[in-house]
């Protein structure tokens, strides 16, 4: 079926009449979640459905950010309340390989409670490294300030993931964890030289360089392209993402409604799309902004469709697994019994 390089968010629990035409005519690749959609188990069910009839594709992905943590769309009753990435990394530490199945373990149990919700792709892990000051907009997100642990940390939560019956999504490539400032509200900037990036930030994306997907992160690398953020730089796009870290799965653009970004949302759309990345992400249900996107979205083909479509035929039908077993396995896992 025909679509567009683009995911868009709606307005609120169900897609209005102007939304479902919008979806209809306009052909996005995705819809994304955020908590202002979600009300109950069989509403989002609906509104998944609705979006897929909408757009005459029934494998058309609805994501989510579902990490765990302040980072958690769906929360108690309607799911578990799951814990933040530097959870599993503190238990790594003492005990790696606990560490490592408490992840796989969690990362499971949230792709089956989403995939029984109709959301096919979760945006998780986050591979960013952190550094001393960097953003509280990261913060406990990151699973460990060391790359290796990140690695095996973020191996464990796509496998779970995939497990689960959810495609993962790595972010923010090529790293974020040097950023200052929270760019939702302002463009960070990081000096720090190539070579030391290489064998820091940009090495857990390099290692799991196999993921399915990843999304981009709005921060200038200023020994790479010190004019433009990572998702509008065809320079770290290409060199960087394409080249050093070697990922050749979808690239979608972080929000292109955060203020890191400038300019119109449709020419910020167009410049992400330019530079490399296959999907423009526009999250917010503005319906004029949405039209923007859409305008400035191309047909979803070639390469990109090759990749869209490689990452789909990695989704699995939701498994039937004992959603209480499995917390209380990690559970255990997470309290230190690891004997």
């Amino acid at each position: 079926m025909a679509t567009r390089a683009f995911i868009t968010g709606c307005s609120g629990l169900a897609l209005t009449r102007d939304e479902r035409a919008f979806c209809r005519d306009a052909e996005p690749w995705g819809l994304i979640l955020f908590g202002r959609n979600i009300g109950s188990h069989e509403q989002i069910r609906r509104l998944c459905a609705d979006f897929r009839e909408a757009v005459g594709r029934d494998d058309a992905p609805v994501l989510i950010d579902q990490e765990g943590g302040r980072v958690q769309r769906i929360r108690a009753p309607l799911a578990i309340n799951h814990p933040a990435a530097a959870r599993y990394g503190a238990l790594h530490a003492d005990h790696a390989e606990a560490g490592v199945a408490a992840a796989r373990l969690g990362a499971e149990l949230m792709a089956v409670e989403l995939s029984g919700l109709g959301i096919t792709v979760d945006c998780l892990p986050v591979l960013d490294l952190p550094t001393e000051g960097m953003t509280r907009a990261i913060g406990d997100r990151a699973y460990a300030p060391v790359a290796d642990a990140v690695t095996a940390l973020g191996r464990a939560v796509i496998e779970g993931t995939l497990a689960g019956g959810v495609l993962p999504v790595v972010k923010h490539m090529p790293g974020h964890g040097r950023a200052k400032v929270d760019s939702h509200f302002e463009l960070p900037r990081v000096s720090a030289s190539r070579e030391v990036l290489e064998a820091t930030d940009f090495a857990p994306f390099k290692a799991l360089a196999d993921a399915p997907i990843g999304m981009t992160g709005h921060i200038v690398f200023e020994a790479i392209d010190p004019d433009r953020p990572a998702t509008v730089s065809p320079i770290v796009l290409g060199e960087i993402v394409r080249g050093f870290i070697g990922f050749d799965g979808l690239l979608m653009s972080d929000d292109i409604s955060m203020k890191a970004l400038k300019g119109r949302v449709g020419a910020r759309a167009a410049a992400a799309l330019a530079a490399g990345c296959d999907i423009a992400l526009y999250c917010k249900g503005d319906m004029g902004e949405m039209k923007e996107v859409a305008a400035a979205a191309p047909r979803l083909e070639g390469r990109s469709a090759e990749r869209a479509d490689r990452a789909l035929s990695l989704l699995r039908a939701r498994p039937s697994v004992d959603i209480a077993a499995l917390a209380a396995e990690r559970d255990r896992l997470l309290a230190g019994a690891v004997a």
